[in-house]
């Protein structure tokens, strides 16, 4: 019986620290109201054009401006307090959700006005990312660090659940968007009040000047550690070409013959089967042969991205996306722990801006590539080529990175040489 406890409580261990906890809150309505808010732009947007490349636009116009800011937005994570700039964020996401839904309050028919919101909602989103990764060790010791990560995705994969149905049952009930933005607005503020009862546990950073050498230092890191690398880049690649996301509402509409209430619960199913894969990590956490399980997760998700494409039953459809969304948070786990616990928090800002880049890639600009292979070559191809580009990224990560393949713990002996150099002369 106290071994059960003891299990229990340090699957919750985490949640000992006060700051971690309001943390959560506010990432779960935050994602929640962008997650609500994207079901809605979506089905507008395909409502509009009836074309899926302009779904792909929507990733695009999210995506584009990573590229152009992410070495800044990394440099301002590592130099200015974290908590304000997250403050700062939460306020623009809102104005965001404001600004699309005084469009649909105008009853707008212009794309190119939702897009132009797109692109600021893009440019918050970056700034964002690095401070929102880099935060979590000033909440929590690096020791519970992994436990904190799979809290992380449980109640970011909790929201996309949430976030997708409510904004599909939503967006069907009221006949159009302007009910789903003005809850994502509402639910933004929340996320902001939480915010403020955070308090973070100090950490000298040095205040480095900006230059080029400053703003590369997270590539430099990276390159340097070939596991981080190998990681990474196999989640680029990998979701890049296996992501369906953008596509759903084709899906939704055109092959399912389901309504918006039918996206949202494809939107869903992802989320619950990545929810309920960090619970399980949670309480029962990888501790041996990390990058072989990685690998293997992958190729899952690949398998039953070929599965989702090919299917043309609901039923079917979800649980292709429930397996799918189970084995990318296995991925995204395991990534996350080894960024964390291998980096300074003197780089951590810039090395996570990095990995920002990276999965924006693989999300928001594998939505445009998607978007434009359905334009060019048909919705299902589209979705089923992907699936089999994944499996083929598999076979050659396994080839090129060998110290991924071999990787058997997060306290293999590169990890911990960086952990114990960062203390002695950070970069």
């Amino acid at each position: 019986m106290a071994s059960a406890e003891g299990s229990t409580s340090e699957g919750r261990v985490a949640f000992t620290y006060p700051g971690f906890s309001y943390y959560i809150l506010a990432r779960f309505f935050i994602v929640a109201s962008l997650e609500m808010q994207s079901v809605a732009v979506g089905w507008q947007v395909y409502d509009i054009t009836k074309r899926p490349l302009d779904l792909g636009l929507v990733g695009l116009a999210q995506f584009l401006p990573g590229i152009f800011l992410f070495l800044i937005a990394g440099h301002l994570a590592d130099r200015l307090d974290r908590r304000k700039i997250l403050l700062s964020c939460y306020g623009g996401m809102a104005a965001c959700s404001a600004l699309l839904l005084g469009l649909a309050e105008v009853r707008s028919r212009s794309v190119y006005l939702i897009y132009l919101v797109l692109v600021l909602l893009g440019i918050v989103r970056t700034i964002n990312w690095p401070a929102s990764r880099a935060i979590l060790p000033q909440l929590i010791p690096d020791e519970h660090l992994p436990n904190g990560i799979a809290w992380n995705s449980i109640a970011f994969q909790s929201a996309t659940i949430l976030g997708p149905a409510l904004g599909g049952v939503l967006y069907a009930f009221a006949h159009g968007p302007n009910s789903v933005y003005a809850i994502s607005v509402v639910s933004a503020v929340v996320a902001i009040v939480s915010f403020f009862k955070i308090h973070l546990r100090p950490r000298q950073r040095p205040r480095e000047e900006m230059s080029s050498k400053t703003m590369l230092a997270g590539f430099r890191y990276i390159w340097r550690k070939k596991v981080i690398l190998g990681s990474i880049s196999l989640d680029l690649f990998a979701v890049l070409l296996g992501g369906a996301v953008a596509l759903l509402p084709v899906y939704a509409k055109e092959i399912l013959r389901t309504g918006p209430w039918g996206l949202g619960l494809l939107r869903s199913a992802p989320g619950v089967g990545a929810g309920l894969m960090a619970i399980l990590l949670a309480y029962r956490p990888l501790r041996r042969k990390v990058g072989v399980t990685m690998l293997w997760a992958v190729a899952t998700f690949g398998v039953f991205t070929i599965v989702f494409g090919l299917s043309h039953n609901i039923i079917l459809s979800m649980i292709a996306l429930f397996i799918a969304g189970a084995a990318d948070m296995i991925s995204v786990v395991i990534r996350g722990t080894l960024i964390q616990r291998s980096t300074p928090d003197t780089i951590r800002g810039r090395v996570n801006a990095v990995d920002m880049l990276f999965i924006g890639a693989s999300n928001e600009f594998g939505e445009f590539e998607s978007g434009f292979t359905a334009q060019w070559l048909g919705t299902v191809p589209a979705v089923v080529l992907g699936g089999i580009g994944t499996l083929m990224v598999i076979v050659l990560w396994a080839w090129l990175f060998p110290d991924l393949r071999r990787a058997e713990g997060f306290a293999d002996p590169e990890i911990v040489m960086a952990e114990a150099t960062s203390r002695e002369s950070p970069p």
